[in-house]
């Protein structure tokens, strides 16, 4: 008879070592007078996956020659289901397997009777049992955080955890937080995808250029640039056991730039031209003014483009017209050189002009922000009555669970618009000088701009635009209608 000693744990840091298993059965095979043939250090867990290392054991005594015994320091170190039973105790009965546990002082051979077989029956029962036990403690300890707005789960892209380490050595996760490294990154994709000028796959792109890899250093997969584009965790809410749940970790972004880009996702389906292969400027920005169909762009010798109409109502307009790409960009030209004209001391005092006459907009900022703030502090004392009724017995636990959904919901939001609030106060007077300044360098950026960036550039600037024959006619967005006017104005502007 040779002899197999196995040893298993299924975390190295909670459980009893390999290495104090193999110290006390380690001496059994000479008690049996069995030659040690194998020794079998596990780290695998009894109830998931296939456990290899134990199909390997199972392998062993299967093709031996000799009776194999198999050494266990206790019964819950080998199985914790009965699944095991059933191959071992074959083995067992045709002779080719002893079982010894160490700690249970249990020896099962092909001549065991029933009480020794009722024991390892007991024995699996009780480790089963235990599982159980614990399974339900994990989904109890999941709901109870998920109530207490913690994630269970590895926080998404954009976040790390933070551990500590107990005095026995166990690391334990006491919290989530933003990333510095890649939070950024991830508030980038949104605001991108938001301008409604991104894909997934141009957002996934730009941001690879600008640094952002994946655990593993690679660009990040295009199903990963649209899981983050769809998770709302980062606005503030998880998903987890089919239910949301607020969560108390810091939002990398707001909900209404979370639902910009949900905005922007559904109106994908419905964009009225198609992707050309070669890069082009006026790519689904301007229409036929005969039939209001699509100018569909077409590359000649690999390098002249040129645009015409779809002519998908052939009833309305049926005539070929050719119109090159040049000579539909010269009135755009004309539009950015006015642009360049703005004296900057026009632009200083128009800047000017905005600061000195905030009074109306101070106090309507100060009125928001007060009326928000007194009703969320209204909702979080309506939280803290709702919570002494559940502890008294007067609602059920679902009608407290589905009100301070509700609750939070709409603390969230008025956090949402707090900071809309304090960002649009802030960024008054920059956003003001930064569109001015932009208008008046509108031509330099966009000669030194890439095709797709020339797009996006013009549809933040144009609207309306449509071709009259060879002949590109377009209106200018506000406010950049009203600062092309200023290219003209005296340099006395007056308020």
């Amino acid at each position: 008879m040779k002899a197999i000693i196995l040893a298993r744990v299924s975390d190295k840091n909670k459980q009893d070592s390999n290495e104090a298993q193999l110290g006390r059965i380690a001496d059994v095979p000479q008690r049996f007078e069995a030659s040690l043939w194998k020794t079998y250090e596990i780290e695998e867990s009894s109830t998931k996956g296939d456990r290899k290392k134990f199909q390997e054991v199972v392998k062993d005594i299967e093709t031996s020659k000799e009776i194999v015994l198999l050494v266990v320091d206790t019964i819950d170190r080998l199985q914790r289901s009965f699944r095991e039973s059933v191959v071992l105790d074959d083995f067992r009965k045709e002779g080719k397997l002893q079982i010894h546990f160490f700690r249970e002082n249990l020896t099962l051979t092909k001549n065991s009777n029933s009480s020794d077989l009722l024991r390892w029956d007991m024995g699996v029962m009780f480790a089963r049992s235990y599982v159980l036990q614990l399974s339900d403690n994990v989904k109890r300890k999941q709901d109870q955080m998920l109530k207490n707005g913690e994630f269970p789960g590895r926080p998404p892209i954009g976040y790390k955890s933070i551990y500590e380490y107990k005095d026995n050595g166990e690391k334990v996760r006491v919290g989530i937080i933003p990333d510095p490294e890649k939070a950024p990154f991830v508030r980038k994709i949104f605001e991108l995808y938001a301008t409604g000028n991104y894909s997934t796959i141009t957002v996934r792109t730009a941001i690879t250029k600008e640094g952002l890899t994946s655990g593993v250093g690679k660009a990040l997969a295009p199903s990963m640039i649209d899981f983050i584009l769809n998770n709302t965790f980062y606005y503030g809410v998880m998903v987890a056991k089919g239910q949301s749940w607020p969560h108390k970790y810091e939002p990398l972004i707001s909900k209404d730039l979370f639902d910009k880009c949900e905005q922007v996702r559904k109106g994908w389906g419905k964009k009225p031209f198609k992707y050309a292969a070669k890069p082009s400027i006026f790519r689904g920005l301007v229409r036929c003014i005969k039939c209001g169909c699509a100018m569909s762009p077409e590359t000649a010798k690999g390098k002249y483009v040129y645009y015409s109409c779809t002519n998908a109502k052939k009833d309305i307009c049926s005539e070929k017209v050719y119109v090159p790409e040049t000579k539909m960009l010269e009135p755009v030209y004309e539009a950015l050189e006015a642009f360049s004209a703005i004296p900057q001391v026009v632009i200083d005092q128009v800047v000017e002009g905005l600061r000195q006459s905030n009074d109306s907009k101070d106090l309507y900022h100060k009125d928001a922000l007060g009326s928000l703030q007194t009703e969320y502090d209204g909702i979080q004392i309506k939280i803290s009555r709702l919570t002494d009724l559940l502890l008294d017995g007067t609602i059920q636990k679902e009608d407290y669970e589905l009100r301070l959904k509700t609750f939070k919901e709409r603390q969230r939001e008025i956090v949402g618009q707090i900071e809309d609030h304090t960002n649009a106060d802030e960024k008054y007077y920059i956003t003001a000088s930064n569109v001015l300044n932009l208008a008046k360098n509108a031509q330099n950026l966009f000669e030194s701009s890439e095709p797709d960036e020339k797009r996006a550039l013009l549809n933040y600037l144009l609207q309306n635009s449509v071709a009259d024959g060879k002949k590109l006619v377009f209106e200018l967005r506000s406010p950049f209608n009203t600062i092309l006017s200023l290219s003209s104005q005296p340099m006395g502007l007056g308020r």
